[in-house]
C-alpha cells in the first residue's frame, strides 16, 4: 500500500492548482496524490474543456505566490474594463482598470489550454503523484489516516483527503456530506463570438428579462459569450443555424462591439446552485466545486474554489507534520465560512434581481447601476468582490 501526505480527489483546476501550491508553499516536503479519471491528452476532461473562466486580480495574486501565474500568463487574455447594462433600460456602469491604478480588473483563460500547462508542472514535480485513469472507489477513516481504495483496486492511504472532484463529488457522497440544491431555472448557452470592431479587452455583462448574457475578450478579438436564458429557450436556440443565432445574440446584446460576425461550437447546461452542508469532516476538506457550485452570472464560483485551496494551503503550512489533523481543520472551516456564505448570497441575489422583468425590481436594479456609475464610494463594496480582495 503506498502512503502519501495528502490525496487529492479530482485533478482538474482546484486540485492542481492545491497540489502545486502545497508543493511550492512546503518546498516539496509533502508527499502528494492526485486522482483523477480523466485523461487530459484525450480531450474528455469535463473540468478542462472549450469553456472559459475569468480570473479575478485576487486569484491572479495567489497564483503569482505559488509560482503559477508564470506558466499561465500567457494564456490568459487581461479585462481593462467591465461594462455592465440592463437591456431596454437606461441603467449601466463601467469599471475601468486605470480608474483603480492596476493593470487589469482580471484575466480570462480557456480551460483547455490551462489544463495542458498545469499537467506539465505536476508531471514535473517528483513528489506528486498524478493517479490516472482512476477513482475514488471506498473511504475508511481512523483516527490517524485515511484508507482509499481506488477503481483499479489499488489501496492508497493518507493523512488528509480532499475533494476537489467537481458538484457531483463521489468522495462527499461516500462520507455522507450533505449539499443544498436551487435550480435557477436557467440554461447557459456557451459559444466562442468573434465581432466585427476590436473588442479592447472590454468583459460585457448584459441583462435580459430572461438573464444574463455575458461576452469576455480571448486572444484573435475572440470573445467568450455564456448567454443565460430559461430551458425551453435554450433548445430553441441551440437549434438555429449560425446566422439565426447571431442575429438573435444580436438583438438581445446591441452593437456596442458592431455586428457579431462569426459563432463557434456552441455547447449548454443547466444552471444551478450547489452548496455543501459543511466543507470538513474527520481528516476530509472540500475545495472548489465540490464544495459549491455558483451561477455564472457574476464569475464567481473559480475565484471562490481559489480561494478555497489557498485558505487551506495556508493552515496546512502551520502543522505540517499532520495535515489531516483536527486543528488544521477546524481553523480551514471557520475562516471559510464568511467568504463561501456572502460569496453564495451575492451570487443568488443577483441572479434574481437581474433575471426577472417585474417593475419594482427593473426600477431597483437601474436605479442601483445608476448610482454605482456616478456615486464612487458605491462601487466599493461590489469592485472588492468582482475583484477577489475578500477576507479568507
Amino acid at each position: 500500500m503506498s502512503s502519501y501526505d495528502i490525496v487529492i480527489a479530482g485533478g482538474a483546476m482546484a486540485g492542481m492548482t492545491l497540489a502545486l501550491s502545497l508543493n511550492e508553499s512546503t518546498s516539496g516536503q509533502l508527499k502528494i496524490a492526485i486522482v483523477e479519471a480523466h485523461h487530459i491528452e484525450h480531450k474528455e476532461h469535463p473540468g478542462f474543456d472549450a469553456r472559459c473562466i475569468a480570473l479575478s486580480y485576487g486569484t491572479v495574486q495567489i497564483l503569482q505566490k505559488y509560482g503559477l501565474w508564470q506558466s499561465l500568463r500567457p494564456l490568459a487574455t487581461p479585462i481593462k474594463t467591465i461594462h455592465v447594462s440592463d437591456r431596454s433600460h437606461a441603467g449601466m456602469t463601467d469599471i475601468r482598470a486605470n480608474d483603480l491604478s492596476i493593470d487589469s480588473l482580471g484575466y480570462v483563460v480557456e480551460l483547455e489550454a490551462v489544463g495542458w500547462a498545469l499537467q506539465q508542472k505536476v508531471n514535473a514535480v517528483e513528489n506528486i503523484e498524478f493517479i490516472c485513469p482512476d477513482r475514488v472507489q471506498s473511504i475508511e477513516r481512523s483516527s490517524e489516516q485515511v484508507t482509499i481504495e481506488l477503481s483499479s483496486s489499488r489501496k492508497i492511504d493518507s493523512k488528509l483527503l480532499v475533494a476537489a472532484d467537481g458538484a457531483g463529488s463521489t468522495c462527499c457522497e461516500y462520507l455522507g456530506i450533505s449539499y443544498h440544491d436551487h435550480n435557477f431555472s436557467q440554461t447557459a448557452v456557451i459559444a466562442n463570438i468573434v465581432p466585427s470592431e476590436p473588442h479592447q479587452y472590454r468583459a460585457y455583462e448584459r441583462f435580459t428579462e430572461y438573464g444574463p448574457v455575458a461576452l469576455l475578450p480571448l486572444t484573435d478579438n475572440r470573445m467568450s459569450l455564456v448567454w443565460c436564458m430559461t430551458p425551453e429557450q435554450s433548445l430553441d436556440v441551440m437549434a438555429l443555424d449560425d446566422s439565426q443565432f447571431l442575429a438573435k445574440l444580436q438583438g438581445m446584446f446591441g452593437w456596442r462591439l458592431g455586428q457579431l460576425a462569426q459563432v463557434g461550437k456552441r455547447s449548454s447546461y443547466p444552471l444551478t446552485l450547489r452548496s455543501r452542508m459543511q466543507n470538513t469532516s474527520h481528516r476530509f476538506a472540500i475545495v472548489g466545486n465540490a464544495a459549491q457550485t455558483l451561477h455564472p452570472i457574476a464569475g464567481q464560483g473559480f475565484n471562490l474554489g481559489i480561494r478555497d485551496a489557498a485558505s487551506l494551503v495556508e493552515e496546512i503550512c502551520a502543522a505540517i507534520d499532520d495535515p489531516g489533523q483536527h486543528q488544521v481543520l477546524s481553523r480551514f472551516r471557520t475562516r471559510r465560512e464568511q467568504d463561501r456564505v456572502s460569496t453564495i448570497q451575492l451570487t443568488s441575489s443577483l441572479v434574481h434581481l437581474f433575471s426577472n422583468d417585474l417593475p419594482f425590481l427593473r426600477v431597483a436594479r437601474n436605479l442601483g447601476l445608476f448610482a454605482m456609475d456616478n456615486i464612487a464610494p458605491l462601487k466599493s463594496p461590489l469592485l472588492k468582490q468582482a475583484l477577489g480582495l475578500v477576507d479568507r
